[in-house]
């Protein structure tokens, strides 16, 4: 059993992929190929926005995201300390400071309840960052939608209108999900995803994209992307980065799109039934109305965690453990000054979570197997 099994998605689309890399092999452009604009135009149309740009991978989109919105050295982001290192590592890596806020327990996400709380004290000159004494300028919030559950969006566009915050959205881990109808990709200002091959649109390396609706920040992500790019290759009106994806790349996400709605539905079946026969041995994830998941994990809690994942290992069953150690808590983020007991909600979660197999060839003798090592 594997946790994510990759092999059997390829068995079911090796002709297509095949097809689709032989095609770049023989026209020779590997980079920014024509497979890219037919992925970006695949993907804006998937989400239902007016512009996709392809990137060399999920952390790349997020950078690009802030340094087309211009922020940096003085400014702060509001962002969740329970995600991957990538979210707060961007905001850092621009000169920026993150500042963290709490989650809700139920969906994993910031809650907005707090994000508005921090946004309201840093109003008043209340120090948000115990290490950082200079008077931040607040720009961005950056919501992550862990484990593919989108964010409560409503309140938190409400909360960047109101006090003048551009909101970016990570949807590293939720591209396919939707909220109110409306996919993942267009619920904020912008949104930035990845294509790592563990995602639930993943590729056979590293990928991902951004998607606007103002057209002027699209050409400036083009631009960031090709080293600051202006009229031609040798015209560079700013400062940007290497950050293009692969031709190869766009062409193995073309292949997997064709079967993209079909695993989404799948998904959907399996944690489905994750949840009916787990829900009396461990807090299954709650997803709230009007929200639809991509299930990139199906993540449960436990005050017994250690025990079950025994259970887990006796059984030869593969699992994994999303994220171990909050953000305020890692070394690289140490001058922040933020101590343990901080933000309890996410301190609390990462004790207590783990996370069984999920993906969409995960068969029910596999998932019967998986639900009787818990119970």
């Amino acid at each position: 059993m594997e946790f994510f099994d990759l092999k059997k998605q390829y068995e079911l689309i090796e002709p297509s992929i095949q097809n689709r890399i032989n095609a770049v092999l023989r026209h020779q452009k590997f980079i920014m190929g024509p497979e890219i604009a037919e992925l970006e135009e695949h993907l804006s149309s998937f989400v239902g926005c007016n512009f996709c740009v392809s990137c060399s991978s999920g952390t790349d989109a997020l950078l690009m995201g802030l340094m087309a919105f211009g922020i940096g050295p003085g400014d702060a982001v509001f962002t969740t300390p329970f995600t991957f290192f990538a979210t707060a590592e961007v905001i850092s890596f621009v000169g920026a400071t993150p500042i963290f806020v709490d989650i809700e327990e139920d969906t994993f996400n910031i809650d907005p309840n707090k994000l508005e709380e921090a946004i309201c004290d840093m109003q008043k000159g209340i120090q948000p960052v115990p290490g950082i004494s200079k008077r931040l300028n607040p720009k961005a919030v950056i919501a992550v939608d862990l484990f593919g559950l989108p964010s409560k969006y409503e309140q938190i566009n409400r909360i960047g209108r109101q006090y003048d915050l551009v909101i970016l959205e990570d949807a590293a881990q939720s591209f396919g999900g939707t909220l109110g109808g409306k996919r993942v990709g267009s619920l904020t200002d912008m949104a930035a995803t990845s294509f790592f091959p563990a995602k639930p649109l993943g590729c056979y390396g590293d990928g991902g994209a951004i998607f606007t609706d103002d057209e002027a920040l699209a050409e400036q992500l083009r631009s960031l992307r090709e080293h600051g790019k202006g009229i031609y290759k040798y015209d560079n009106i700013r400062i940007g980065i290497n950050g293009r994806l692969d031709t190869i790349q766009a062409a193995v996400l073309l292949g997997k799109l064709e079967v993209f709605a079909s695993e989404l539905a799948r998904r959907q079946e399996i944690a489905g039934f994750y949840s009916e026969t787990l829900a009396d041995f461990v807090k299954v994830p709650r997803i709230p109305e009007g929200f639809r998941s991509a299930w990139a994990q199906y993540s449960v809690l436990t005050d017994k965690r250690e025990y079950f994942i025994e259970r887990l290992k006796e059984a030869g069953i593969p699992f994994a453990v999303y994220y171990p150690k909050p953000l305020h808590l890692q070394t690289a983020l140490s001058h922040l000054g933020y101590r343990k007991g901080d933000f309890p909600v996410s301190e609390s979660v990462s004790e207590r979570i783990f996370s069984l197999p999920m993906h969409p060839y995960l068969e029910r003798e596999e998932q019967i197997k998986i639900v009787n090592a818990i119970k």
